[in-house]
């Protein structure tokens, strides 16, 4: 079947993308709002895209009526955000920041986990969250009902076992996050598996005995 993506429906293009395009990663976005509360809500629309300068995405919607979520207009007022990766511990949690609750509650209270002071910036991380990002917005993007967000990671906090014993490599059986496939359906990384690229003499080798 082909789509012309000229075509269709919004949501029709959301349900394909978001069907075809994972496991993505999600982003546990923690930020201050205006009175210093904190705010934290979870993004499918997430992963790094360079690492000198280390920069992160965010690809955030507006709410059903058009109005921009607490994350995105705190983003905008602040100009910082902490991304905190999630595992299966918080999973749970996860969800439950994603509920939609009126902007003074408190979602990382609501969840039961336990917000941490960041280092280099006032928004504060999720203690529980096996990595924390402390971002600076780098820029924004905006279009009609989403908002492109670009973030410069300053600090990242990482739990001790989620590390080799020389804290130079993630640790696979300690660190493995949850990303989002479609719908409900989410996967984890406790299937990992070892890919060593054949080289490219050996491709060539037997490119030659195929010849």
């Amino acid at each position: 079947m082909d789509f012309d993506f000229t075509q269709i429906t919004a949501q029709d293009r959301y349900r394909l993308l978001t069907n075809f395009v994972g496991p993505r990663p999600i982003a546990l976005v923690s930020t201050l709002s205006e009175t210093g509360q904190d705010n934290a809500a979870p993004m499918s629309f997430f992963n790094v895209f360079s690492h000198d300068p280390a920069i992160v995405i965010l690809g955030i919607q507006t709410k059903a009526d058009g109005q921009e979520k607490d994350t995105v207009r705190n983003i905008r007022r602040s100009g910082e955000f902490v991304v905190n990766m999630v595992d299966m511990a918080i999973a749970d949690a996860m969800l439950v920041c994603g509920l939609a609750v009126a902007a003074d509650i408190d979602e990382i209270s609501l969840a039961g986990l336990t917000s941490a002071p960041c280092d280099q910036v006032a928004a504060r991380r999720v203690k529980e969250s096996p990595c924390a990002m402390e971002c600076r917005v780098e820029r924004l993007i905006d279009y009609d009902r989403r908002v492109i967000v670009l973030g410069e990671v300053l600090h990242m906090h990482v739990r001790r076992d989620c590390l080799d014993a020389e804290g130079r490599y993630v640790d696979p059986d300690r660190y493995q996050p949850i990303a989002r496939l479609h719908g409900d359906n989410y996967i984890t990384s406790d299937r990992q598996f070892v890919m060593p690229s054949p080289g490219l003499a050996s491709v060539q080798d037997r490119l030659k005995v195929r010849a």
